[in-house]
C-alpha cells in the first residue's frame, strides 16, 4: 500500500546536507533530475509502497537565521552541473522555508553556541524544550495535514556526551531530565527524545552520541517507533568498509591505515575544534578493527579548508604485510562534494523508516547498517554483505506483503 503525504522534519535544516536534500527531492518529484546515488531507486525496492519524492513535505529547525534560497544557490554555485536548477524550484524552496523554525543548542558546546542568531539558545529546561519540540513538529503535522512525519538529524557534530548510567535506564533517565542536568543531555537528545514521543521515525545521520542513548533507545521500543543511527557513510569510512574485506579475504595483515580529511563548508568548520572533532575521529576510526578483527595502527585526521566548499578529499595510506613477511602500501585519494554524497542516502533513510513505521516495526532497524559509520544493534560491518542484509530485509517484505494479499482475496 502507498504511503499519503509524509512531513520530513530536519535538525540543521539551514545546512550544506540538508539543502542538498531538499533541493534534489523538489528536482526530483519535478522530473528535474534523476535517482542516481539513491539505493531505493533499484528494481528490488519498487514493489514496497515507498513514499514517493514528491510525496515529501519538508520542514525543520535551525540554530541560524537563513535564507533556503540562498543556500540552495550557494550550492549549486559550488558544484558543476547543478547552475540553475534552483531557479526551477523556487516556488517550493520558498514554500519550505515557511516550514523552518528556530532551533535549540542546548549543551552543545562553544562550536555550535557561536552559530545561533535566532535567540534561541538555552533559555528553558530540558523538559521545556522538549516540549517545545513536540509542539513544533506537532504543529508541522497537523498544518500540512501529514500522514507521519519522519525526523533526521542533519546538524553539526556535537562534542561527546560522556556515558552515564542515568543513560542506560528509560525510568533514570527522565528522572535526570527533571534534575536538568547539563550532563544528562544535548541539543540532540532533546530532539530524539521528543520525536520519539510524537510517534515520528527517527533517524541520526550525525556522529553526535547524546541523540540515541539507551534510554531513548528503550522508549523506542516500548512505543514501536523505528529509529536508527549514528554518523551517515558517505566518503572514506565508505571506502574502508569495502576495501578492508579486501585484506581479510587474501589473509593480508595490516600494518597501518592513515587518514587524512579536508573539507571545506561549514561541518569543516565545526569540525576544526577539537571537541567537535573528537566525536567525528572516533566514528570513522571504529569500523577497521570491527571488519579485520584486530586493529591495525590508525590516525584519521580532519583539517577544515574554507577555500573547498562542500568539496572534500581524503587520501589514506594502508601500510600492510603479505607472503614471506614482505611489507607492501597502498594509496588512495577520494575526492567528492560532501552534501551530494550524502543527500541521496538521506532521502533512502526517509522513505524506510516511514515504511518501516507504516509496518509497525519499532526500536533500532539493523538493516540500515550501510547507510552509517557508527550503526547501532549492527555486528556487520563489511559493505557488501550490508547491503545484502538490506535486500534481504526488502525481499522479505515483499514477501509478507504478497502472503497477506493471497489472505486477504481467501478472507483468512
Amino acid at each position: 500500500m502507498k504511503s499519503g503525504k509524509t512531513g520530513v522534519w530536519i535538525i540543521g535544516a539551514l545546512g550544506s546536507v540538508a539543502t542538498t536534500v531538499i533541493t534534489g527531492a523538489l528536482a526530483m518529484g519535478k522530473q528535474l533530475a534523476s535517482t542516481t546515488g539513491m539505493i531505493t531507486a533499484y528494481p528490488q525496492f519498487d514493489p514496497l509502497g515507498l513514499v514517493e519524492l514528491g510525496d515529501l513535505v519538508f520542514g525543520g529547525c535551525d540554530v541560524r537565521r537563513g535564507s533556503l534560497m540562498d543556500e540552495a544557490q550557494m550550492i549549486c554555485r559550488q558544484t558543476p552541473g547543478l547552475q540553475g536548477l534552483v531557479e526551477d524550484i523556487a516556488t517550493e524552496l520558498a514554500m519550505v522555508q515557511e516550514q523552518l523554525t528556530p532551533g535549540t543548542g542546548t549543551n552543545c558546546g562553544a562550536a555550535i553556541e557561536g552559530m545561533i542568531n535566532t535567540g534561541n539558545g538555552r533559555a528553558k529546561t530540558a523538559r521545556e524544550e522538549i516540549d517545545a519540540v513536540r509542539r513544533t513538529i506537532a504543529g508541522f503535522r497537523n498544518r500540512n495535514d501529514l500522514e507521519r512525519v519522519v525526523v533526521i538529524n542533519l546538524a553539526s557534530t556535537e562534542p561527546p556526551l560522556a556515558p552515564a548510567s542515568c543513560h542506560d535506564d528509560l525510568e533514570t533517565f527522565e528522572v535526570a531530565l527533571d534534575r536538568d542536568d547539563p550532563q544528562v543531555a544535548r541539543a540532540s537528545t532533546v530532539y530524539a527524545y521528543a520525536a520519539v514521543q510524537e510517534d515520528c521515525p527517527y533517524i541520526n545521520f550525525t556522529p553526535s552520541n547524546g541523540a540515541l542513548l539507551p534510554a531513548i533507545i528503550q522508549l523506542a521500543d516500548q512505543q514501536k517507533i523505528p529509529v536508527m543511527g549514528n554518523d551517515g557513510k558517505t566518503g572514506e569510512t565508505l571506502v574502508k568498509s569495502a576495501l578492508a574485506p579486501m585484506f581479510t579475504a587474501r589473509n593480508l595483515e595490516v600494518l597501518s591505515w592513515e587518514g587524512f580529511n579536508i573539507l571545506g563548508n561549514r561541518d569543516g568548520e565545526i569540525l576544526d575544534h577539537p571537541e567537535n572533532r573528537e566525536a567525528k575521529i572516533h566514528s570513522k576510526d571504529q569500523v577497521l578493527a570491527r571488519v579485520l578483527g584486530y586493529a591495525p595502527h590508525s590516525k584519521v585526521r580532519i583539517d577544515y579548508v574554507p577555500s573547498l566548499g562542500d568539496r572534500k578529499t581524503a587520501w589514506d595510506f594502508i601500510h600492510f604485510r603479505g607472503f614471506l613477511g614482505v611489507d607492501m602500501s597502498l594509496q588512495f585519494v577520494w575526492q567528492g562534494y560532501d552534501s551530494i554524497l550524502a543527500a541521496p542516502l538521506v532521502l533512502d533513510l526517509v522513505r524506510l523508516a516511514e515504511l518501516a513505521a507504516r509496518n509497525g516495526e519499532g526500536g533500532l532497524m539493523p538493516h540500515l547498517g550501510l547507510f552509517f559509520k557508527s550503526p547501532l544493534g549492527v555486528t556487520e560491518h563489511r559493505l557488501a554483505q550490508q547491503f545484502e542484509i538490506l535486500l534481504a530485509y526488502a525481499k522479505r517484505i515483499r514477501e509478507d506483503g504478497v502472503r497477506l494479499k493471497v489472505m486477504n482475496k481467501k478472507g483468512v
